[in-house]
């Protein structure tokens, strides 16, 4: 009985207090594209990237700003040493090794690449027709990614 009561009150807590972030593949989105047309945001990150670590740990964590990327846009989590391939937009890219346990996902290049340096995190926003429409290379606080987000939604 006190498992149940638990598992009740803990999900009348996550349901209505706490809006968790969907993260969808590329290819999820080539599909969900097909039904409803929405912006990308693409959140390219490394493990080893402290501003990183940190934009997971506040700006990713802000309820207001999860429910906006879940309901106006499709949001990817792409970790830039992804060994996987992807398949995005009739493409298949693949993770391009430089060293020992070293190198970087040929679509993080694609999408993250400003003036021919990747700087991590990169925030890369695609229309409705995959083309890149925004890219920021740094931390963005939770108040700017909210902003950002308003004006994207426009």
């Amino acid at each position: 009985m006190k498992k149940l009561l638990l598992f009740i009150l803990f999900s009348g807590i996550t349901s209505t207090g706490f809006c968790q972030l969907k993260s969808r593949t590329f290819e999820e989105v080539d599909s969900l594209q097909q039904i409803q047309k929405r912006k990308i945001v693409v959140f390219i990150h490394t493990d080893w990237c402290q501003f990183c670590q940190r934009m997971k740990a506040t700006t990713f964590k802000n309820q207001e700003i999860n429910q906006k990327l879940n309901s106006d846009f499709y949001f990817i989590d792409l970790n830039a040493e992804e060994k996987r391939d992807i398949q995005f937009q009739n493409q298949i890219f693949k993770y391009q090794p430089s060293g020992n346990n070293v190198g970087v996902h040929e679509l993080a290049l694609q999408l993250g690449t400003q003036n021919n340096q990747i700087v991590y995190p990169v925030l890369c926003v695609l229309n409705e027709n995959n083309e890149i429409i925004f890219q920021y290379s740094n931390y963005l606080p939770p108040k700017d990614f909210k902003m950002l987000l308003e004006k994207l939604k426009e």
